[in-house]
């Protein structure tokens, strides 16, 4: 039974830093974090993954350094699949994922940082919506439902004056002009959550079962999120998907997506909104906190292209020493304070407090003594 989110309130040889741009600076504590200094925390960790939550990992990076001038904290934003495969070779103590392992991948095993007999923990702490964005010479808004969307990326509506849209954006003037989709590349998390809402609000357009990997021959493929995005801003009648947060730095054109009987521009609230009305998903253990999104819901004010991404951890880690700093880490990732810099930062939508109740219990799992 499902139970309502509401209802519930390779070797870790990862450590030697990757020294990328912004996630590795230490800073000296300033004001209430004066004190900090005092923290006995210490040493490198080197995470890596989803692309999505580069810019509040950034944030978190910088916070939870400043409350531990002895640690340093690297971030490789190399795509979702690229970071759980490294998680899985022990190259990762920890990763950010837009999709959580599913549970035939994690009942295979081989999560080599880990202890062995450890299980895994799954955090939902970044929540954004995945924007709809479009470059269309005199174009700067569009209305557009899930079977139109669907159409658009399947091949089936190749010009933006087909009937469909123009059915949606009564007295906008749409040009004779081809509809050039670019999807990502790479094995994305952000590409799995888009073609989930496709599959099931458009599944008799969208007939590809949810994948990160573009199921399509059709279109531009383009690498990791800024490639998506300079491919769409770079064109004149291209459509793509891409977190909302990278849409809004390049002012990207977006569509607001038909929802019920009324159309729904993305925000940070209206992320939070459709995850707060969705479950958890069954068979999952203790500190796993996959969610089940509900993509069809008519709720009001609900926006339902959203990507949930997760820090994903070892319960055990066979090198021990790495757990206090993961822990403490995740800690900070999932405390308002972490999420409230990472909003400011990233433009994402911070955890509820009853789904931070739930991913402070699954980090109190993680053995760190």
């Amino acid at each position: 039974m499902k139970i309502s989110r509401i209802a519930q309130v390779g070797a870790v040889a990862a450590i030697a830093a990757l020294a990328l741009a912004g996630c590795a600076s230490n800073e000296t504590p300033t004001g209430d974090n004066a004190d900090a200094a005092t923290s006995d925390l210490s040493g490198e960790i080197a995470g890596g993954g989803a692309s999505s939550q580069e810019v509040a990992v950034q944030a978190w990076t910088a916070g939870f350094q400043t409350a531990n001038p002895d640690v340093t904290i690297t971030y490789d934003p190399s795509g979702s699949g690229a970071g759980r495969e490294s998680f899985q070779a022990g190259a990762f103590p920890f990763a950010g994922s837009d999709r959580a392992f599913k549970v035939e991948e994690i009942e295979a095993g081989g999560f080599e940082a880990c202890a062995e007999g450890s299980g895994i923990v799954e955090l939902p702490t970044y929540i954004s919506p995945i924007a709809v964005i479009f470059n269309i010479e005199g174009v700067d808004s569009l209305n557009l439902d899930a079977a139109t969307i669907a159409g658009l990326f399947a091949g089936t509506i190749t010009n933006w004056n087909d009937p469909a849209i123009a059915a949606l954006n009564e007295g906008v003037t749409l040009p004779d002009l081809a509809v050039t989709p670019v999807h990502r590349a790479d094995d994305s998390g952000t590409t799995e959550n888009f073609t989930d809402y496709l599959f099931q609000a458009a599944g008799d357009v969208w007939t590809s079962e949810p994948d990160g990997v573009w199921p399509l021959s059709t279109g531009e493929a383009a690498q990791g999120t800024s490639g998506v995005v300079s491919a769409v801003a770079g064109g004149n009648g291209t459509v793509g998907y891409a977190d909302a947060s990278r849409a809004a730095e390049e002012g990207l054109s977006t569509v607001a997506v038909k929802v019920g009987d009324e159309f729904v521009e993305y925000s940070p609230e209206a992320a939070a909104a459709i995850v707060d009305a969705s479950p958890f998903e069954e068979g999952r253990t203790e500190g796993d906190l996959a969610i089940e999104l509900d993509r069809t819901s008519e709720e009001a004010g609900v926006y339902p292209i959203v990507l949930v991404s997760y820090m994903i951890a070892c319960q055990e880690y066979a090198d021990a020493a790495v757990a206090p700093i993961v822990k403490g880490y995740l800690e900070y990732v999932a405390s308002a304070e972490g999420q409230e810099a990472a909003a400011a930062a990233a433009g994402n939508a911070p955890i509820s407090d009853s789904l931070r109740e739930k991913v402070n219990a699954a980090i109190e799992t993680i053995v760190a003594e």
